[in-house]
């Protein structure tokens, strides 16, 4: 075994917040290492959100040209060639990490090291062969796919997201179990490109930390697709026989698909590491605990990303490095607790977030403001046939500043973000009452909002 190789820092992960950080700090002229046992860029170039949202891209596409005929136009038969769909994903996700794999290594660059981390000690960590200390060292391991126990489960081929988007074959019935936001994406997607689809969620109801109005809506527009539904619905057995899956649920009724996706949640890649070592503290999930500067109880180690159990977001994990290399680095004070954190699901019609919920906003104790604008009424969301949804705001009262936002409907997400930076620059609702908007836009839109907005008991 070689002498122990000393650097400023160490990452442990190529994600949305290591990589940036790595690419920093080199700049900076310090030594660093960077440690990946995958692809670079982590789950979101490679599993995540690139790939996914390049798919739903096509399945809208797909959607699109199956109902041509509401826009006048005849596209003649429909069909999805998903090894091309699949080709066109993966150059996406080449291109997107191969600036990464190029600059990683070179002179004045983080050195690479591909393999697992696993503490030694401390500020100690072992990648196959070599022993890497540092002065500090940043945890950014990501999650993947939880996997609950359920009888038979594991003798069954199942899929996740990751293998879901390696299938060269269209599922017949592809069987979802989570209605959460991976489910739902997945779900329309294939049903687009032609599965039949079967959504089981053990909660009431989709998407359950969202107001009910939101994923009502939301609900009946991908059952409007095709897209079933078993909801309070628990799988309590799997089964696999002559190329099915089938799973029994706790009422007793037993649904049989050509494949079967989990999507459940996620778990911390912590298992791994030895934190046992370091002194570093997870919780019961096994994700790392830190406090609102992202620090561990390990002196000198930081976690950031999804192992730190925060919003699984890619952009939450960006900020993660902002934070970090702005305290360390800057003279900055920024902390976890005073983001904002706007958020989308790319279903379609999108759903758009950011603040609190309606139900949140209530439960505050505030004096509130709610408006509601159905997307029907907005000129640009009837042009282009797609009216689907309804936009809303939760101001608070007293001072006129939105606590919260939704926007379900076409461009969602980025519809939100304009009442994002409103929040951001603590200015109240009422500025965008006197804004003048494009005609016709989306965002023209707002102005019924606005208008919307009463005191509510």
């Amino acid at each position: 075994m070689p002498d122990n190789i000393h650097y400023h820092a160490i990452i442990i992960g190529s994600g949305q917040a290591g990589n940036p950080l790595a690419a920093k700090l080199a700049e900076r002229g310090e030594k660093v290492a960077i440690v990946e046992q995958g692809f670079l860029g982590g789950t979101c170039v490679n599993t995540g959100c690139t790939p996914t949202k390049t798919l739903i891209a096509s399945a809208q596409i797909a959607y699109y040209a199956r109902n041509a005929e509401r826009w006048g136009v005849h596209a003649g038969e429909v069909s999805v060639n998903l090894p091309a769909i699949l080709k066109r994903k993966d150059d996406i996700v080449h291109g997107m990490r191969s600036g990464w794999e190029k600059s990683f290594g070179a002179e004045g660059q983080p050195s690479l090291y591909r393999g697992k981390a696993r503490f030694t000690g401390t500020r100690q960590v072992q990648v196959a062969d070599a022993v890497l200390q540092a002065d500090r060292i940043f945890i950014d391991t990501g999650t993947r796919p939880a996997i609950p126990k359920i009888s038979g489960l594991d003798a069954v081929p199942y899929l996740t997201n990751v293998s879901l988007l390696e299938l060269k074959d269209l599922p017949d019935h592809l069987i979802v179990m989570g209605g959460g936001y991976v489910g739902l994406e997945f779900g329309q997607m294939f049903c687009r490109f032609g599965s039949h689809v079967t959504v089981i969620n053990r909660s009431p109801r989709i998407l359950p930390h969202e107001d009910e109005d939101i994923t009502a809506k939301m609900q009946k527009a991908v059952e409007s697709e095709g897209v079933r539904f078993r909801l309070n619905a628990n799988v309590v057995k799997a089964s696999a026989q002559a190329g099915c899956v089938t799973v029994t649920l706790d009422s007793g009724e037993s649904i049989t698909g050509s494949h079967l996706l989990v999507a459940v949640g996620r778990a911390p890649n912590t298992g791994d590491l030895d934190l046992t070592k370091t002194g570093v503290e997870t919780d019961q999930k096994g994700f790392i605990v830190v406090n609102d500067r992202l620090e561990t109880s390990a002196p000198g180690i930081w976690a950031l990303g999804d192992v730190a159990g925060g919003p699984a977001f890619t952009h939450i994990s960006y900020n993660d490095f902002q934070i970090v290399y702005g305290n360390l680095y800057e003279g900055k004070r920024l902390s976890t607790k005073t983001r904002l954190v706007p958020y989308a699901l790319y279903t379609d019609p999108t759903l758009g977030r950011v603040g609190m919920t309606e139900k949140e906003a209530r439960a505050s104790g505030k004096k509130l403001k709610i408006g509601a604008y159905p997307m029907s009424s907005v000129a640009r969301a009837k042009e282009r046939a797609e009216t689907a949804g309804f936009m809303k705001l939760i101001v608070d009262a007293s001072n006129d500043l939105i606590l919260g936002a939704a926007i379900l409907g076409v461009e969602g997400g980025e519809l939100v973000q304009i009442l994002s930076t409103l929040m951001l620059a603590e200015k109240p609702y009422t500025l965008l009452k006197g804004a003048i908007y494009i005609h016709p836009t989306l965002a023209e839109g707002f102005f019924g909002l606005m208008d919307s907005v009463k005191p509510v008991d």
